[in-house]
């Protein structure tokens, strides 16, 4: 019996473990989509205890203690952190084959410095140590970024962000780490929203372009794209609820977006004419600024109403949407390359069941402009576990070219998640490493090197042209 996530954790062969130790544990990490807060990394924010970095907006966690039983009250009401804690550690030690447990007892062991394992008899051991090592000036989140080996970390921002915090990072010599934002014009786009015109008013007011058509609104988001470029974007990102290629002519758009600003109730299908045309405009502006285009879709959001109307959004009651849009993602991609004007594009399902229709939709917009131009992106949200991880990597390498794959990303809130990128790493190692053993492919270390580390990092150092190093 191999002992409890040890050094070979998840690494069952000689092939897979020396891939892991060997090349892919020492690759640094670039984290090119997540949700952390920059003001927190401006001003070098230290925890008070580990509450406060686990528990404060980790809607994965949230859901098990949920499913555990555990009243609301210790988990986003006033209970206090330390009981909170005892409810998380109580869930856990009942999380067996969940990838939290895995996430969990990583991060006790590579910041903290634990071994054991937690659970509500533990509890108490590792609230203690843990806060006292929060106490530390190495645990502030500029060292735990340093000290996770990360080189560059994007954002997720709107297009009325001011970018004030990444300005303060950026001309701070003291944290040679890139903070780069990335546009996330979400808010822009959801004309169905009944915030919408309020925020048209201060897009507005930040781009110095009054919106009160369509072509205003994309004068309007093209200024605020030169701004964000000039911050250093080039990645942007995109949560659509659905994919639905519904083409209009220009008068049509201009007619519902009237419609819209007189206050107008918009039909299901203008909304999706009025996306099409959004995501359309965008994707064209993105080619020509070089950008990197992520689609995140197949999530149903929100779907417990009455939590919705006590706590909000993004508070775990999101679910996969069993709706399968390849066909209308494949005419998507393929009105932007009529007029050569496709983007460099990621896509990401939160549908497993999507793999084999995005990996079949890859190769019929590739070619010799980037290599890997189109790209599925790393298994998703439910998906990111070791059988998800493994099925979209096995999709990939079946129907297009794994070696080329840009890897992981945290998708994370938390600034303990980079430990995620070491339970990525011995996924593909041991997937890649089974295939070796197997003798599905050659014990060529020489080309293996070049395929774990260009997965790890160096892919993404390419594909998104950041001004990196590769490994």
């Amino acid at each position: 019996m191999k002992a409890f996530m040890d050094q070979d954790f998840l690494l069952s062969t000689e092939a897979a473990q020396k891939l892991y130790h060997d090349y892919a544990e020492k690759m640094p990490v670039l984290d090119y989509h997540c949700h952390i807060n920059p003001k927190e990394i401006a001003e070098d924010r230290k925890f008070e205890n580990i509450t406060q970095v686990w528990l404060g907006g980790d809607h994965y966690k949230w859901r098990q203690m949920r499913s555990n039983g555990v009243d609301e009250k210790y988990i986003t009401g006033d209970a206090s952190d330390r009981e909170k804690f005892q409810k998380w550690a109580e869930t856990l030690e009942k999380a067996i084959g969940n990838p939290l447990y895995h996430w969990s007892h990583l991060e006790l062991k590579r910041y903290f410095g634990y071994d054991g394992y937690l659970n509500g008899e533990t509890a108490e051991e590792v609230w203690n140590l843990c806060n006292a090592k929060l106490q530390e000036d190495g645990m502030s989140v500029r060292n735990l970024i340093k000290q996770s080996n990360v080189t560059l970390i994007c954002t997720t921002d709107d297009p009325v962000d001011s970018l004030e915090w990444h300005k303060v990072i950026a001309e701070d010599a003291s944290f040679d780490v890139q903070v780069l934002p990335a546009w996330r014009p979400d808010k822009a786009m959801n004309l169905e929203k009944p915030e919408y015109l309020d925020y048209l008013k201060t897009l507005s007011e930040v781009s110095g372009v009054e919106v009160k058509d369509f072509a205003s609104l994309k004068a309007a988001l093209s200024n605020r794209m030169d701004f964000f470029a000039s911050m250093g974007c080039s990645v942007s990102d995109h949560a659509l609820e659905y994919v639905m290629y519904a083409p209009a002519s220009d008068e049509e758009i201009e007619a519902i977006f009237a419609k819209r600003m007189q206050g107008g109730v918009i039909t299901r299908e203008e909304e999706m004419k009025f996306k099409t045309a959004f995501m359309l405009n965008v994707g064209r502006e993105y080619h020509k600024r070089n950008w990197v285009m992520q689609l995140h879709y197949g999530c149903k959001r929100d779907n417990n109403t009455l939590r919705y109307a006590q706590l909000g959004p993004d508070t775990g009651y999101d679910c996969i949407n069993n709706y399968a849009p390849s066909a209308q993602m494949a005419d998507f991609l393929n009105a932007l390359i009529t007029t050569d004007e496709l983007p460099k594009t990621i896509l990401y399902s939160l549908n497993p069941n999507d793999n084999a229709s995005i990996g079949t939709i890859l190769g019929c917009f590739q070619d010799s402009t980037a290599i890997g131009k189109i790209q599925q992106g790393s298994a998703w949200w439910f998906n990111d576990h070791k059988v998800g991880m493994t099925d979209q990597m096995i999709s990939l390498a079946n129907l297009g070219l794994l070696s080329n794959f840009v890897g992981m990303l945290t998708d994370s809130r938390s600034f303990l998640s980079y430990t995620r990128h070491e339970y990525f790493r011995r996924i593909m190692c041991e997937l890649i490493g089974g295939w070796v053993d197997n003798g599905e492919y050659p014990a060529d270390y020489k080309a293996l090197e070049k395929i774990v580390k260009g997965i790890s990092y160096n892919n993404a150092v390419r594909y998104f042209g950041f001004d990196l190093e590769a490994k």
